[in-house]
């Protein structure tokens, strides 16, 4: 691990697997697309930024990143590539970084083992309702197999576990696939890319590692909704991926899945060692830098590519939302 934050909240990488959430509208008479497609797509199409006191010189265009999309999809955007050919710079999306010194990252790697593990030797059998545990079994047999080892684990490193594997054998990749091929393009292009971070200072962090390995989670709710959404949602997963895949942005409105990524980040967020260490405003620094990025990007540039996690864009309360309320014009592809 690189960081020590990597090691404490590496449970939140679910939250890289972008959400829609919006009214959830017609499902039980959708039916339910278990083909994952593959091949060429077009992928969504691109939201335009504007806002009039500027004229209609300056513009940012948005392409709306998802996640899990199959693993053998392969996208190209004609109008990705048009506004990356007429754009000075390309904002990625919004990365953590912790400051732990020059030698941090290796002289700790000994502290982050077990960091995982429950406290005091317990198993996950003794620390979530034994019906929840009871519906955890078939999935892990079915996902993960016979590793004892997951049966050790704190809650929500146990579901992040089984999440993953289970998205990977259903044949979709959890995140990381839309934002390497546009950063590809870019420097291919050589358009300048601008990459919003936010650093988090960890002091003394053997002394966080050690608080964090003691104290009490409050994730059985992490555990229980990600049980939810494998039992319920797998499939709509698919129907989602190909929604975007082939740039449908209303099924992608109107398919809210069960959230579990809320439920996970919030773990990471009430820890007692995160809240006295002041690490709880992660979520605001990150949309502070993605929104900074953009307005700075907006005035120097006649054109801006953003990549955003679809649910930034759609939800009420997203980064979208939030640079309309700053007076920004918004049109949908």
């Amino acid at each position: 691990m690189r960081t020590v934050w990597a090691g404490i909240a590496s449970a939140l990488a679910l939250l890289a697997c972008a959400d829609v959430r919006a009214a959830n509208v017609g499902i039980a008479e959708a039916p339910i697309e278990e083909v994952l497609v593959t091949g060429q797509q077009p992928g969504p199409g691109l939201w335009k930024v504007t806002r009039p006191s500027d004229g209609t010189d300056h513009v940012l265009w948005i392409l709306g990143s998802y996640g899990p999309l199959p693993k053998k999809l392969s996208w190209r955007s004609t109008e990705l590539e048009a506004a990356l050919a007429e754009s000075q710079a390309v904002i990625a999306p919004v990365s953590m970084r912790a400051s732990v010194g020059p030698l941090g990252g290796v002289t700790l790697l000994p502290a982050l083992v077990g960091l995982r593990r429950n406290p005091d030797d317990a198993r996950l059998e003794d620390v979530v309702p034994a019906d929840l545990y009871a519906r955890w079994l078939p999935l892990k047999q079915r996902y993960i197999g016979k590793d004892g080892d997951v049966e050790k684990w704190r809650p929500i490193f146990a579901a992040q576990e089984l999440y993953e594997k289970a998205l990977r054998k259903s044949g979709l990749e959890p995140f990381g696939v839309v934002w390497p091929a546009v950063e590809k393009l870019a420097r291919k292009a050589k358009v300048k890319i601008v990459e919003p971070e936010v650093t988090v200072r960890i002091d003394k962090p053997r002394a966080a590692i050690k608080e964090f390995k003691q104290a009490p989670l409050d994730d059985v709710e992490c555990f229980a909704k990600t049980i939810e959404r494998l039992e319920s949602d797998l499939d709509l997963m698919k129907v989602r991926a190909n929604a975007w895949a082939t740039g449908d942005v209303e099924k992608l409105r109107a398919l809210a899945p069960v959230d579990n990524a809320s439920a996970c980040i919030a773990v990471a967020l009430n820890a007692q060692v995160m809240q006295d260490r002041g690490y709880t405003d992660w979520p605001a620094r990150r949309a502070a830098a993605w929104l900074d990025a953009v307005e700075a990007a907006l005035a120097a540039n006649t054109s801006t590519l953003a990549v955003l996690s679809i649910d930034q864009i759609l939800k009420p309360d997203g980064f979208v939302a939030q640079l309309r309320a700053r007076g920004y014009v918004v049109e949908d592809p």
